[in-house]
């Protein structure tokens, strides 16, 4: 399944199931085959997703360092073997999300 958000200020975005579901988890919205994030849930909407690329970038970060330096760690695997991290898969979606709070308008996805 492909997730596919609308936004009329915007390009649409087209991202694979997981990548849309980790997306809507993160912004705190229903995974849901269609939805809406309307104008006035926007701000938190990009608060949200900004707040968890710092923190997947910090998490990367730390890993790499403790690999470095030769530490044994437990983590979560897939973190260092994808190769798109959350900023990248995320940095459109932001351009979407912010271009649509300043025309107040809303995005969408699965219509």
């Amino acid at each position: 399944m492909l997730y596919r958000f609308k936004s009329e200020v915007s390009a649409d975005i087209i991202m694979l199931e997981p990548n849309g579901r980790q997306i809507l988890e993160i912004i705190g919205k229903a995974v849901e085959t269609k939805g809406i994030i309307l104008p006035e849930q926007l701000p938190l909407a990009i608060e949200k997703l900004e707040q968890a690329v710092q923190a997947d970038l910090l998490a990367r970060q730390n890993l790499q360092k403790a690999l470095a330096n030769g530490e044994a760690v437990d983590h979560n695997p897939s973190l260092l073997q994808e190769s798109v991290s959350l900023q990248q898969r995320a940095t459109p979606f932001l351009t979407m999300l912010k271009r649509s709070i300043q025309s107040q308008t809303h995005v969408v996805w699965g219509v």
